[in-house]
């Protein structure tokens, strides 16, 4: 604990200004959500089981049992590494009203990379599958005191058989506890103060080894708080959850804002391709969704840009009467394919195709797109789609400032920083990088570029580690050039670099599989494609070429690209 105190005040940590009274503790919300709605749905498995609020409240006294058996104490780490499922939740949310400090960890890991994270992070229990576990070797996790299989949460290791002596009893112990069973009086839990270490999430080292950030109560207590002020949960309502938890945007705003609020909410468990999510939609009626880019982009351009892109369907919405009908009827179609009570659409974690965009503003799609970062638990940006101004990410969320570090914010780029009651205690036993992190006078340096206008709205140029400085010191941002060439026929993804004062194109691919063309064939393509992406961009950011990977570009466990492979 001493090192984590010195990291917070390394990092000049928000002033309690920022905590407001108003602001309840997210187990708090938590209880009363469950109290109000003993008897419904709370966490379930899309097409799997189903825990009403009551057999949450029941499973988390039960774990809170073998956590008391095991002499875990408030403060102790407890890792979870596994599928997103109602029982991942369960966990957390026993985790977190213990007091302990809930460690999520994408199971996109290798061994040995899970294993690390394991031992850095001290912790001393782990939730977890059964194939996963096969493949860790306990030597390596000295501190791991037992492993619990998350799809059952019976053992899977206990050191000097502590679990085993308890697990197996636990409906005994659990009796003894509660006799007449769980009840809503019962529910209670100590909260702890405002500045508790409550979790630590890992990064998925793109250009680095992962580094823990460490969230605390009242970072992950205003997230949740500024979602039930701002996107109020209709009641009764649902919400399918594709996201992975052991992110902060998939754990906060599609699990834990959701069930504090009196939300059902379902983990879909697969893969979010289009035809399984608009099955999932039909399926559970959500009143949001919450979901990046890609999944989006990928439903328009299998769904919605086909359609509209058929002679007839052009014709007719160039002309004024026409479109406005044609454009009605496709967001009605939309909204119905998205089951029908869909009142928000959030997007997040990356910038969205312009193309695409574009296509939804003419649609008239309820969607808004948001800003955040891990160290933020994950919010900095948003703002309700019937406010939001295109092409931006939202404004300041609620007790969160934000600055460019430029002499003119409105039209000089520069970094954006942030404090507020967001930002992230520091980085877990890693002084240094919490240091670096923040600036002399106490803001969170994000490495993003970007502007903010006279109303608040910010805009995203693009990363500082990607910005490319030419020889004649102009600013050139990737991303933008990317977004054009990401449009481009062909073109599955691409990353733009600078090699030897040179503008390259890195490009993979997207080629038919019924009638694949060959390389050659696709040079072709990308020649025409660099022409055409050219007479787009000013001469000072013209690409130099085209270069055709021969497979997809390798990627984190966060599906991010690993640019620094390319470079």
């Amino acid at each position: 604990m001493a090192d984590e105190v010195a990291m917070r005040d390394t990092a000049n940590f928000c002033s309690t200004n920022y905590y407001c009274h108003h602001m309840k503790h997210f187990i708090t919300r938590f209880v009363e959500a469950a109290q109000d709605n003993w008897h419904k749905p709370a966490l379930c498995d899309y097409k799997g089981d189903t825990f009403l609020y009551a057999d949450v409240a029941t499973h988390i006294a039960k774990l809170h049992i073998i956590f008391r058996k095991l002499g875990i104490k408030a403060g102790d780490k407890i890792a979870i590494c596994a599928n997103n499922t109602a029982r991942w939740a369960i966990a957390y949310l026993a985790i977190t009203s213990y007091r302990a400090v809930a460690v999520p960890i994408l199971n996109g890991f290798s061994s040995d990379g899970l294993q690390k994270l394991i031992d850095h992070s001290d912790s001393v229990l782990l939730f977890t599958e059964s194939k996963i576990w096969e493949a860790l070797d306990p030597a390596a996790m000295p501190r791991l005191s037992g492993a619990i299989n998350i799809e059952d949460y019976s053992e899977l290791y206990s050191v000097n058989d502590r679990l085993s002596s308890v697990i197996p009893n636990i409906d005994q112990l659990f009796r003894k506890h509660y006799p007449n069973g769980m009840k809503r009086k019962f529910l209670q839990y100590e909260t702890g103060e405002p500045d508790d270490l409550i979790t630590i999430s890992y990064t998925s080292g793109t250009t680095s080894q992962p580094k823990g950030i460490m969230l605390s109560v009242r970072n992950i207590s205003s997230n949740v708080s500024f979602g039930v002020k701002r996107i109020p949960c209709p009641k009764g309502s649902h919400i399918v959850s594709m996201l992975p938890l052991a992110h902060m945007y998939g754990l906060a705003f599609e699990f834990v804002y959701p069930v504090s609020s009196g939300c059902s909410v379902y983990f879909l468990g697969k893969t979010p391709t289009p035809t399984i999510l608009m099955q999932a939609f039909a399926d559970v009626k959500p009143y949001m969704l919450i979901t990046v880019p890609l999944v989006v982009e990928k439903i328009f351009r299998n769904k919605v840009i086909p359609t509209l892109d058929k002679p007839v369907m052009r014709f007719a919405t160039s002309v004024p009467i026409l479109k406005d009908l044609i454009y009605g009827a496709v967001r009605k179609k939309l909204l119905e394919a998205f089951g029908g009570n869909m009142k928000h659409i959030i997007i997040g974690g990356a910038a969205i195709s312009g193309p695409i965009e574009i296509m939804m503003r003419k649609v008239h799609l309820p969607y808004t797109v948001g800003y955040g970062m891990t160290e933020c638990g994950p919010l900095i940006g948003y703002e309700d789609w019937y406010n939001f101004a295109f092409r931006s990410c939202g404004k300041p969320v609620d007790d969160m400032d934000v600055r460019i570090d430029s002499e003119n914010q409105e039209k000089v780029v520069g970094e954006i920083q942030v404090r507020g009651a967001n930002v992230m205690l520091g980085y877990y036993k890693n002084p240094e990088a919490t240091k670096a992190a923040f600036t002399e006078d106490g803001w969170l340096k994000t490495g993003d570029l970007g502007l903010i206008d006279k109303y608040g709205n910010i805009y995203i140029k693009g990363r500082s580690k990607n910005m490319i400085l030419t020889s004649n010191g102009q600013n050139i941002y990737p991303e933008e050039i990317e977004e054009q060439l990401n449009t481009m026929p062909h073109v599955k993804e691409s990353i733009v670099i600078e090699r030897d004062g040179r503008i390259i194109a890195i490009v993979a691919a997207e080629n038919n599989d019924e009638n694949p063309l060959d390389r050659r064939q696709l040079g072709t393509i990308m020649k025409s494609n660099l022409i055409l992406l050219n007479q787009k961009l000013p001469s000072y950011s013209q690409v130099t070429d085209i270069e055709l990977l021969d497979d997809d570009f390798e990627r984190t466990p966060k599906n991010s690209i690993k640019r620094f492979k390319y470079k």
